[in-house]
């Protein structure tokens, strides 16, 4: 685009501007924003103005901006690059000539309203956006955590959630109509907001009354397990050190095959809540005790699929860069030949072998595959088994 757009922030009222301000929309004849934003401004547009709505789809918006031959002024609500339209417009038109005045973002209103600083507040967005953020900081367990909601993802569906995972060591403030005539704010425990209905424009803050306890390592002892089965789940130690070997730190999506308590799943979820996680079992009782040990530990986000894996539909799943295999029921070769084709050069697999059968049988395939096998860790615990942690990476 050969135009300049200017993008100008204003509050939910028709806004004071400085005289700077004025003159920059005085010598303007194009302009654009949201319905809301053209009835809060149009008293103080020139005359024989032309307005572009923004309305989805936002590509025919853009075709319209492409076609413009005057530089523009596009109004947006507070700051426009704070998850903001200004943002969207840089991705969009990366080459466009783009001039900024904000105004306050909304959780930054809230904070004032609310007398609370806010420097070391930690924001995130569930406006059209999954839970992750949200999950993340809350496993992190900040101090200050400013949230951008939507129609779905309310205060009270915010509020259920965190309550269902345990997050009950924050309390909600929710701001309702910032800076309009219906404006309001509330000062709410989660079981509080959980139980109201919010307007359609609303935010919220959410601050930690005290620390959780964490834990590097989740006593085995805790954790719902197959009835009569104590042995079928991976031992804290071994945990660890899979997941050591999986160099999850550096990793952005981890696949667990083979779940059966979620114990890996979970230990992962807590110790790198960064990660996109997908999880796997055949029995159907993992389903159960997936979703009561993530609960019990405070780990959502965990996607599980319940079936035979080689029959699971992985096509439309993003790529993991980290594999951690607890079980294959005799198909290991079938499943690493499945996932080889799924996986990209770098991929980290690791597998717990209490067998030489399966020790002998891993190395054997990510030969075959031509994958990199490291020295394997051999480790013994109590009275179990020894068992050797092998790592193997495609190359």
């Amino acid at each position: 685009m050969n135009v300049k757009i200017t993008i100008i922030g204003i509050p939910d009222r028709l806004p004071e501007f400085s005289s700077e301000l004025r003159q920059i929309v005085k010598s303007h004849r194009i302009f654009s924003g949201g319905k809301r934003h053209h009835e809060l401004v149009q008293c103080i547009l020139p005359e024989q103005y032309q307005w572009i709505d923004i309305t989805v789809p936002l590509s025919n918006v853009f075709d319209q901006y492409k076609q413009q031959q005057e530089d523009m002024i596009v109004f947006a609500s507070g700051d426009p690059m704070f998850y903001g339209f200004g943002i969207t417009l840089q991705r969009e038109l990366p080459d466009l000539d783009l001039e900024i005045h904000a105004w306050f973002n909304s959780l930054q209103m809230l904070a004032h309203k609310a007398l609370l600083p806010y420097h070391d507040m930690i924001n995130v967005s569930c406006t059209g956006r999954p839970w992750k953020a949200l999950d993340t900081a809350l496993i992190q367990d900040h101090g200050i955590i400013g949230v951008l909601t939507d129609r779905r993802k309310t205060p009270n569906a915010i509020a259920e959630r965190m309550l269902e995972y345990g997050f009950t060591n924050y309390r909600m403030i929710v701001g309702e109509a910032l800076d309009g005539p219906n404006e309001h704010i509330y000062h709410l425990s989660l079981q509080e907001a959980s139980k109201r209905n919010f307007g359609p424009l609303n935010n919220l803050i959410l601050i930690r009354e005290k620390q959780r306890a964490k834990l590097h390592g989740i006593p085995d002892s805790k954790f719902h397990i197959l009835p009569g089965r104590p042995k079928m789940m991976t031992k804290a130690p071994i945990r660890l050190l899979s997941l050591a070997q999986l160099e999850l730190q550096n990793k952005a999506c981890f696949w667990d095959v083979g779940f059966c308590t979620g114990s890996v799943s979970i230990e992962a979820r807590l110790q790198f809540p960064h990660l996109d996680i997908y999880s796997f079992e055949i029995r159907k009782e993992g389903k159960a005790l997936m979703e009561q040990n993530s609960r019990q530990f405070n780990a959502p986000g965990i996607n599980s699929f319940i079936g035979d894996f080689l029959s699971t539909d992985i096509s439309e799943l993003p790529s993991p860069d980290a594999i951690f295999i607890g079980g294959h029921g005799g198909k290991l070769e079938e499943i690493m030949t499945t996932l080889d084709r799924k996986i990209s050069k770098g991929t980290t697999i690791v597998i717990n072998a209490v067998k030489d059968t399966s020790s002998d049988e891993f190395k054997r395939v990510s030969k075959l595959l031509n994958y990199h096998i490291e020295k394997p860790l051999l480790v013994q615990i109590d009275e179990h088994n020894p068992i050797n942690i092998i790592t193997a990476k495609k190359v």
